[in-house]
C-alpha cells in the first residue's frame, strides 16, 4: 500500500483500536496515549514492511503492549500486568466496532461544546492535538489542555463504556451529531484566518457521518446530516477564485459543482424525508437539494425554498432560520418584505451586531436601491467577522455600492440560506448564510 493510503487506514481504524481498549481496560487517557503510539509505529513499520493481514488485531496488540507498559512504570501489580498481557493477541480481538461508543463518549454531556468537538476529533478523527490546534487557532498548549480537561471530565463523570439506551440515547445522539456538523461548518466556512474553507475538517466531518449513518442506518436526522454535508460540500470548488476571493451562490460556475456528491446527497434526502418523523437536518438538506437541482441561480424554486424554512421555523426556532428565511421572502415578494422580517431579529440579543444580520440587511438594502445604507452595513459587516475572506468579500461589496453608478446596478439573486439549527446564533453553529451566500 501506498503512504496515503496507508494513512486513511490508519485514520479509520484508530477509533475502533480505542473503542476496543477503553472496553477493555476503563482507562480511556491511558489507552488514548497508548493507541497514539501503536498508531506512529504503524505509521513507521507497515510502508517499509507490509500491512499485516489483521491490521486492527496488529493496532490493538501493540496499543495494549503499550498500555501494560504504562501498568508496569507505575509499578501496577504483577498479576494484573500477567493478565491483561495475556489478552493481547489478535485472535483475541472482538469483531464488534465501538467507534459509535466511542463518540457518545466524546459527546459526553458534561463537556462543552468545544470540549466534545476537540475529543472527538482527537480520539475518534485522529487528528493530532497540533492540527486540531491549527484548525481553531489556538495555540497547541492550549488544545492539549482543553483534551486533558475533557478527559478528566468524563473520568470524574464515572461513565461506562458503553451505549447508553432509551431516550438518553436518543439525546446523546442529537449531542454527537450537533458536534459533527459543527466541525463540518468550521471547515466549510472557517470562522476566522485567511482561508475561507478548511477541506481537511469537512471532509473528516463528512467521514465520521458516513461512519455514524452505518452504524445507525435507520435514523432519518443522521442521514439528513450527512446529505446536508455532501449537498454543501459539492459545491466547494466553485466558492473561491484561483487568489481565494469569495464567490456568492448566483455567481457560481455550476458546472465546477460536485455532481457525484449531489447525487448521493439528494438520494439520502429522499429516504430521510420518507421517514415517520422530520426533523431540522433532514428539512437544511432539502433546502439544500433545492438549490442543488436548480440549473441557474434564476431557476431557484424559491417558494419552496421559502416554505421550508417555515417549518424548520417551527420545529426548531433560531434567528439564523428566520435571518435565512428573510432571504427566501425576498426573492419571492421584494426586498421590503425581506427587510420587515429581519426587523423582527433587532431585539434578539444573539443577533446584536452579528456580521451575517448586518450582510444580509445591506444586501437586501442593496436589492432595495439604498446603495448609501447598503455601505454603511457591509462595512460594519466586515468589521464584525474575523473571516479574512469574507472581509474582503464584504469591503468589495461596500465599495461596489459606494462607487457604482445606480443605473448599472444589477439586482442579486440572493443566497442559498443554509441555517444554522440548534445552536446559539452567536457561534457558528453550521453552514449558515450570509449575503455572500457561498
Amino acid at each position: 500500500m501506498t503512504a496515503p493510503v496507508i494513512e486513511d487506514l490508519l485514520r479509520a481504524l484508530t477509533p475502533q483500536v480505542l473503542g476496543a481498549l477503553v472496553r477493555r481496560y476503563g482507562q480511556f487517557e491511558g489507552c488514548e496515549d497508548a493507541v497514539q503510539e501503536a498508531v506512529l509505529a504503524a505509521t513507521v513499520q507497515w510502508p517499509a514492511e507490509g500491512v499485516p493481514d489483521n491490521p486492527r488485531g496488529w493496532l490493538v496488540t501493540v496499543a495494549s503492549r503499550r498500555f501494560i507498559d504504562q501498568l508496569r512504570s507505575e509499578h501496577a501489580r504483577r498479576e494484573r500486568e500477567s493478565a491483561a498481557a495475556a489478552e493481547v493477541v489478535p485472535e483475541d480481538v472482538p469483531d464488534t466496532d465501538d467507534t459509535l461508543v466511542l463518540l457518545f463518549l466524546c459527546c459526553h454531556p458534561t463537556l462543552t461544546a468545544a470540549s466534545q468537538t476537540a475529543l472527538t476529533l482527537r480520539a475518534v478523527g485522529g487528528l493530532t492535538t497540533a492540527e486540531i490546534a491549527r484548525a481553531f487557532l489556538v495555540p497547541e498548549a492550549t488544545m492539549a489542555a482543553r483534551i486533558s480537561r475533557a478527559k478528566q471530565r468524563i473520568k470524574a463523570a464515572g461513565s461506562s463504556f458503553r451505549l447508553p439506551a432509551g431516550a438518553e440515547r436518543e439525546e446523546r445522539l442529537r449531542v454527537v451529531l450537533h458536534v459533527l456538523y459543527l466541525i463540518f461548518n468550521e471547515g466549510y466556512t472557517a470562522s476566522s484566518g485567511s482561508e475561507l474553507h478548511r477541506p481537511d475538517l469537512a471532509h473528516e466531518a463528512i467521514r465520521l457521518a458516513r461512519m455514524v449513518r452505518a452504524q445507525l442506518p435507520e435514523d432519518g436526522e443522521t442521514a439528513g446530516l450527512l446529505a446536508l454535508m455532501l449537498l454543501t460540500h459539492a459545491r466547494r470548488e466553485a466558492r473561491t477564485t484561483a487568489g481565494g476571493d469569495l464567490v456568492p451562490l448566483d455567481e457560481q460556475d455550476r458546472t465546477r459543482w460536485d455532481r457525484a456528491l449531489i447525487g448521493e446527497g439528494t438520494e439520502l434526502v429522499k429516504a430521510a424525508l420518507a421517514g415517520p418523523a422530520l426533523g431540522p437536518y433532514q428539512l437544511q438538506a432539502a433546502i439544500a437539494a433545492t438549490h442543488a437541482d436548480a440549473a441557474t441561480a434564476e431557476e431557484t424554486n424559491w417558494p419552496q425554498v421559502h416554505a421550508l424554512y417555515l417549518i424548520l421555523e417551527r420545529i426548531a426556532p433560531n434567528p439564523m432560520v428566520t435571518l435565512n428565511r428573510a432571504i427566501a421572502l425576498a426573492e419571492i415578494k421584494g426586498p421590503q418584505a425581506g427587510l420587515a422580517l429581519l426587523g423582527t431579529l433587532d431585539d434578539d440579543a444573539r443577533m446584536s451586531g452579528h456580521h451575517r444580520l448586518l450582510s444580509v440587511r445591506a444586501h437586501l438594502l442593496e436589492k432595495a436601491g439604498d446603495p448609501a445604507a447598503a455601505y454603511e452595513l457591509y462595512r460594519r459587516a466586515a468589521k464584525a467577522t474575523a473571516s479574512i475572506a469574507e472581509q474582503r468579500y464584504l469591503e468589495s461589496r461596500a465599495g461596489r455600492v459606494g462607487t457604482v453608478p445606480r443605473s448599472h446596478r444589477r439586482p442579486r439573486t440572493g443566497t442559498e440560506g443554509l441555517p444554522a439549527s440548534t445552536g446559539s446564533a452567536g457561534r457558528r453553529d453550521g453552514p449558515t448564510s450570509a449575503a455572500c451566500g457561498a
